[in-house]
């Protein structure tokens, strides 16, 4: 029998250790060391692969520009230049048409101090004289009821409790169309004497003939009237501010007492 060199029986318990098939002696007594399995990376190459199941993102196939719409997107851009003017142009337009529309005219005097004391007159009469639990001043109702200016300017200084008082039925004008106001008639008319001052009460009756009711300074029917009572220069709108009243002498024909209405205006100085 052949013997099998000490070296050569080494190397093959060597090698049986090394991979786990050794029966655990060496030449020098030593544990053979474990090998771990080296199987991981081939089972992980072998393991299926792992399917997305979101569908496939399809993008759609738009159609052609018409042909405006092609012209739109290649004609050219508003300059930056031009902004600014344009940022402009609804101002302008707005201070042209501004300029171009008729403007009330600024007017001074009696009708101008109506027109702020009037606002004791709106809450029964309405702000643009349209009647409510007052009657209307519009439209020329205030001029059919009192003809003679004076009239108007007694009846709002004395009104309903002292025209009854003093037993007078009917007040402004007798021969109105449709008839003559009665006293009462139409709810209570407050005195406004001495709410306001009479410089005030004639200021308010300008106001309301001249500007609510739409009187016409031009008018033959209103151009003394006007010029001595309501215009900007008005003597006896002057003289109440200067302090005179309606009891005064140069006031005869308003008084200081309610009185019948006439029908036709009174003459520039007289009496009733």
């Amino acid at each position: 029998m052949t013997e099998i060199p000490e070296h050569l029986l080494k190397r093959s318990r060597e090698r049986r250790s090394a991979i786990g098939g050794g029966d655990g002696d060496d030449a020098s007594g030593s544990a053979p060391a474990k090998v771990a399995p080296v199987a991981t990376a081939a089972a992980a190459s072998s393991a299926p692969a792992r399917v997305d199941a979101r569908p496939p993102v399809v993008v759609p196939v738009l159609p052609p520009d018409p042909a405006y719409v092609r012209t739109s997107k290649e004609r050219k851009k508003i300059p930056f230049w031009a902004m600014l003017p344009l940022s402009i142009l609804p101002v302008w337009v707005f201070m042209y048409v501004r300029s171009v529309q008729d403007q009330s005219v600024a007017v001074a005097g009696p009708r101008a101090t109506g027109e702020e004391a009037y606002g004791s007159c709106a809450g029964c009469h309405g702000g643009a004289g349209q009647g409510g639990s007052g009657r209307a001043l519009n439209g020329g109702e205030v001029l059919e009821t009192f003809p003679a200016i004076e009239d108007q300017m007694r009846w709002i200084a004395f009104a309903t409790d002292k025209y009854k008082a003093a037993g007078i039925e009917i007040y402004g004008n007798p021969d109105r169309e449709g008839g003559a106001r009665a006293t009462g008639s139409f709810g209570v008319m407050p005195g406004w004497q001495p709410e306001l001052t009479d410089a005030e009460i004639l200021a308010v009756v300008c106001y309301v003939r001249y500007d609510l009711s739409e009187a016409d300074p031009a008018d033959d029917a209103y151009a003394d009237e006007y010029a001595e009572w309501c215009a900007p220069d008005a003597p006896k709108f002057t003289e109440l501010e200067e302090g005179a009243t309606f009891a005064d002498p140069g006031f005869a024909n308003v008084g200081a007492t309610p009185k019948a209405g006439r029908a036709d205006p009174f003459p520039p100085e007289g009496g009733a």
